[in-house]
């Protein structure tokens, strides 16, 4: 048996589950990604002669492998979000950003220096790559298929999607700056960190974005040949095509082509609002997304079984976990008081601020352009919280979604009833 014959096997089984699982797990106390990472561990786990799925000896690989996923995931998120851009309607999610994410970074790499003794620029590593929400493994709590309902979303599911959209992006400036610290000694590197990993890229990103989504929007509803007029063929692979060339434009330029992609998503889907094509693009976006998950998951299955966790120490474990039964429940409901919605919603969202692949992409890209002493550490670690975080937000996502679903559902009637 050739070990090609084996993987296109894996695929295909992977790929139908794909379209099976969804479904069978609907409303269930279980969760896609978990069923994924133990579909992975298994097969790896038995003798079939495939090869070790290690990211340290591969980081180029890694890489490349999550910037796709994260970037297709980041596309999706940003043509389903119904609610128009604007500074009351997003106040949960510049909350979000604007104090929780920063907070949550600051506190994780004081614990990974302070308790998991890790070295600052590591520690700085460790909590840029933690800090944001993952847009790959959080379908469970986003917001749904687009409509052509301005404020159809609930404030939970649209402060997480959006929240992950955009702080992917974000975190880049924190990960340059462990990229900094760990390649100069004292403070040489933070005068060009400031010009250019925060203000120039982050411009380029943003404007980058802007343009892209707004050329393209044009092109696909209000091209003056009708023939370019790309929405009338309802063709889905433009979702990936917007997805790369924004992506890629910017990066050449210099620019964050995750924050563009998002940026570019929402300017397309505000071209011509309530146009049936965003629901083809949506939805080619999200089978792209799911069929990645499932690679992503299982290769990630892999290398737990392969050794990953094995330099995994007490004091990460326990900074892992803080992170996420303490430090994002805590500065995401802080960072929260006197938005938009109840209590409840808003510990809801503080308390769901799922981690995943977007982690692993900022750990491959920050250790395969620097040295950092503690390389082994940062990959358990963060592979610890990825883990725990799929299997804990995994089984209690759908009855807590149920339950504030019901409970949305009440006070709509009561109110209704006034």
């Amino acid at each position: 048996m050739q070990l090609s014959d084996l993987l296109f096997a894996l695929i295909g089984v992977g790929a139908l589950l794909a379209g099976i699982l969804p479904r069978v797990l609907e409303r269930r106390p279980l969760s896609m990604p978990i069923a994924f990472l133990a579909l992975g561990m298994i097969v790896f786990a038995l003798p079939l002669g495939l090869p070790d799925v290690d990211p340290l000896a591969h980081p180029k690989l890694a890489e490349h492998l999550t910037e796709v996923g994260v970037i297709v995931a980041l596309m999706g998120a940003g043509l389903k979000i119904d609610r128009p851009l604007g500074r009351h309607r997003w106040a949960s999610t510049w909350r979000l950003l604007a104090v929780a994410m920063p907070v949550t970074i600051a506190a994780m790499a004081l614990l990974g220096w302070w308790w998991a003794g890790l070295v600052p620029a590591a520690a700085l590593l460790f909590g840029a790559a933690l800090a944001p929400t993952d847009p790959v493994l959080a379908s469970d709590v986003q917001v749904g298929e687009p409509t052509d309902e301005e404020d159809s979303e609930d404030e939970v599911r649209f402060a997480l999607t959006s929240e992950a959209g955009l702080n992917d992006g974000l975190a880049f400036p924190f990960v340059y700056a462990a990229i900094g610290m760990a390649g100069v000694a004292g403070l040489g590197w933070a005068g060009d960190w400031v010009l250019q990993d925060v203000l120039y890229k982050g411009v380029v990103g943003v404007v980058g974005g802007l343009l892209v989504g707004k050329a393209l929007g044009k092109l696909f509803f209000r091209a003056r040949k009708e023939a370019l007029r790309l929405a009338r063929h309802s063709e889905g692979f433009l979702a990936l095509a917007a997805t790369f060339i924004a992506y890629g434009l910017v990066e050449v330029a210099g620019g964050y082509g995750f924050l563009a992609v998002f940026i570019a998503a929402r300017g397309i889907r505000s071209a011509e609002r309530s146009h049936d094509y965003h629901q083809v693009l949506h939805d080619f976006a999200e089978q792209t997304e799911r069929l990645l998950t499932v690679l992503l998951l299982m290769l990630f299955g892999g290398a737990v079984v392969s050794g990953l966790l094995t330099p995994l120490t007490w004091p990460a474990a326990l900074t892992g976990l803080a992170l996420i039964l303490v430090i994002r429940p805590l500065t995401g409901y802080l960072s929260l008081l006197r938005a938009p919605g109840r209590r409840a919603e808003h510990a809801v969202i503080a308390a769901f601020g799922i981690r995943g692949i977007g982690s692993f992409y900022y750990l491959a890209y920050a250790t395969a352009h620097a040295k950092f002493p503690d390389a082994e550490l940062l990959w358990a670690t963060v592979g610890f919280v990825v883990l725990v975080s799929v299997i804990v937000h995994g089984i209690v996502v759908t009855p807590v979604m149920q339950l504030l679903d019901r409970s949305n559902s009440r006070t709509r009637t009561v109110t209704e009833t006034r």
